[in-house]
Parts: C-alpha cells; sequence; structure tokens
C-alpha cells in the first residue's frame, strides 16, 4: 500500500447538495471494489454518513464528530470513544446558558449513540432539527431538560447562533478549559448565516484518531498519508499528513497548509485526484 486517503466530506467530497455526485459515487465504488485504501474524517455522525455514502464499501473505519469517535460504516459500532469529562461538561452547559443559548447534546449510552435537543431558539437551530428529522435520525431525542442527557458519555455539545455571540462564547470555553476540550466555529454551509461552535474532548481530532487508526491497521509506517479537507477543522490532519490536498474552495487559513491545491468540491476533484493517484 502506498497511500491511505482520507478526505473530509462537506465541501470537500460532497458537493454543495449536500451528496456526492453520480460521477463520484461510481468511480469511488469500482476503486473502492479493486482494493482502494480510503476513508473519511468528518465532523458528521455515522449516522448522517451512511446515508451519503450509501452503496460504497469502505476498507477501513470512519472518523466521525471531528475524531470523538472512530466507527464502523455499516454497523456504526465503534471502536474509540472520546468524550467530554462530566465536570467539564456541566460547566460548559452552565456557560452556554449564560450566553442566552441552547445546545444540541450528542452521547452515547452504551448501547446507542443520541443526539438530545430541548428550546429550539433560533431558525439555525430549526434548519438542523428538521434537516435530521427529514431522514428520519433514530438519535434525536427532545426532552425537558438537557440535564438528563449527563448519564451518557456526552460526545459533542453543538452550539448554533449567531457568528458575534459564538465567537465570545468559544473565548469563554477555551479560557475555562484549555486543551481539555477541542473547539470548531464555522458557518453551516446549508444555512448560511447561521454558525456552528462544536465543543469536543481534547482528544477527539481527525490527526489523532488517523494516527489511531493506522496503528491498529499497522499502516503508520507502511504508506503515506494523502487527506483531503476544506475548512479548519481540518488544519491538525493536514498537519500530520505527507500531502495535504486542498480544495480550491477551502478557507485561506487551510491552504496555508496544504501541499497542494486542487479544484472545488463542485468539479468531482478529490475523486479525479485520487484515480489518477492511485493509478500512477
Amino acid at each position: 500500500m502506498r497511500a491511505l486517503y482520507v478526505s473530509d466530506l462537506d465541501g470537500t467530497l460532497l458537493t454543495n447538495t449536500p451528496s456526492l455526485s453520480p460521477f463520484s459515487k461510481q468511480a469511488l465504488a469500482e476503486m473502492l471494489r479493486d482494493g482502494l485504501p480510503f476513508t473519511v474524517a468528518s465532523a458528521r455522525s455515522v449516522v448522517s454518513m451512511r446515508t451519503l455514502l450509501d452503496g460504497l464499501t469502505l476498507p477501513l473505519p470512519i472518523v466521525e464528530f471531528n475524531g470523538a469517535f472512530i466507527s464502523d460504516l455499516e454497523t456504526g459500532r465503534h471502536e474509540i470513544i472520546n468524550s467530554i469529562e462530566p465536570a467539564v461538561v456541566e460547566d460548559i452547559y452552565r456557560l452556554i446558558g449564560a450566553f442566552g443559548c441552547v445546545p444540541f447534546i450528542s452521547t452515547f449510552n452504551g448501547t446507542e449513540d443520541r443526539a438530545y435537543y430541548c428550546d429550539i431558539v433560533n431558525d439555525g437551530m430549526r434548519w438542523y432539527l428538521n434537516d435530521r428529522l427529514a431522514v428520519n435520525d433514530r438519535r434525536m431525542r427532545s426532552v425537558d431538560d438537557l440535564v438528563c442527557s449527563f448519564r451518557d458519555r456526552v460526545v459533542c455539545l453543538t452550539v448554533i447562533a449567531q457568528a458575534d455571540v459564538l465567537g465570545e462564547l468559544e473565548v469563554a470555553i477555551q479560557e475555562r478549559h484549555g486543551a481539555a476540550v477541542e473547539t470548531h466555529r464555522y458557518e453551516n454551509l446549508y444555512s448560511p448565516g447561521w454558525y456552528w461552535l462544536t465543543v469536543h474532548d481534547g482528544r477527539a481530532t481527525k490527526d489523532r484518531a488517523i494516527q489511531t487508526l493506522r496503528e491498529s491497521r499497522g499502516l503508520s509506517s507502511s504508506s503515506e498519508l494523502v487527506v483531503f479537507g476544506d475548512q479548519n477543522n481540518d488544519i491538525k490532519m493536514f498537519q500530520a499528513a505527507d500531502r495535504a490536498i486542498a480544495v480550491a474552495n477551502a478557507t485561506g487559513e487551510l491552504k496555508r497548509y496544504a501541499t497542494q491545491i486542487i479544484g472545488s468540491n463542485q468539479e468531482d476533484s478529490v475523486v479525479k485526484f485520487v484515480r489518477a493517484d492511485w493509478a500512477g
């Protein structure tokens, strides 16, 4: 195996729909049948990824929730769980409330994944909830008090609000908890004007998850790591890679860490690159 290929999904492998284009899906399926060493690393859940990648059989586990889970795509079984310390969860939850926000809380209860929600206080939150309910996401749980979710292993708190509020909240969280947590703030590509702030355990990063995956499969020294991305949550993954490929629509900051820039996510650029590189 000359290379292991790992791609982000939204804004990278997927189109703006979001979906895999017919070309990318067919080309990937053919390469995977021929033994392509490929997987994905995304902020999405395995439930969401399973729908988007339907029909593809990946040879390796996927990285979900930015590294909070390493999971089997087909079964959803988690090989690695990086959950947030309970005391940290409780403190951050109180801090989120102090900023007038209400989070979605993603967890694993020992048997199944869950995503708890309570008050829907803005259109950005409403978009996300409707998006999940439209595909019958079985993780979704409406509760009267989000504190009940703390009984589970919490892997992510997702806050959806305006950019300025989330900027201040992120600073406050980092000041309180530093390296104990990993935060990412970005605009929702599919609901413009609404921003997301995700809070994970400090161990939940794409680069660490990929390294764990490589070690568990004996790939650390036998192949180079080639990664693809578009957002700042891909920076650590880019820093850890042998080759870091940014799509043309990537953020300016991520492009600073890229070894190569290819076409946009709307042009099947990742799959075209992989097909040419793997054949070579």
